[in-house]
């Protein structure tokens, strides 16, 4: 069936829950945890190079949701924050199991797999990138 009502709200559910998602976590890293915190935390788990990747994750997160929510460039932050997911998932969670209680990559997985979707389908009509790129003869209409 195809219902273009149903996958323009499909598609932006999808965008504003993940991107909330992201931007809490990142707002999380930044206010509850503090950067300096995140810094130990990343690298008490083995991150490598944990004083710079904790606030480009941290950033990653925050203003990559921001945008999600607003559907602004929204495959390209979904890509990076997909990326940063699978990173997290082979670096720290893919050997503790499934489930989050005990470390394991189920939130993750699950927030790279939402990431990859917005990623590959696009914001869709009800998104900023909508409004600006979703023009027929714009060359920046893959972003929409």
């Amino acid at each position: 069936m195809n219902n273009p009502a149903l996958t323009t709200t499909a598609r932006t559910v999808l965008r504003i829950v993940v991107g909330f998602l992201f931007a809490a976590h990142g707002w999380q890293k930044y206010a509850q945890f503090t950067i300096a915190g995140t810094q130990g935390s990343f690298a008490q788990m083995g991150v490598p190079a944990a004083d710079l990747v904790a606030p480009v994750v941290a950033t990653l997160e925050l203003v990559g949701g921001i945008a999600l929510i607003l559907g602004i460039l929204s495959r390209p932050f979904a890509a990076l924050l997909c990326l940063e997911m699978i990173g997290a998932f082979v670096l720290v969670h893919a050997t503790a199991g499934v489930f989050v209680d005990k470390g394991g990559f189920e939130l993750v997985l699950l927030l790279a797999a939402a990431a990859a979707a917005v990623a590959l389908v696009g914001p869709g009509r009800v998104s900023a990138d909508h409004a600006l790129f979703g023009r027929t003869a714009s060359k920046l209409r893959v972003l929409a």
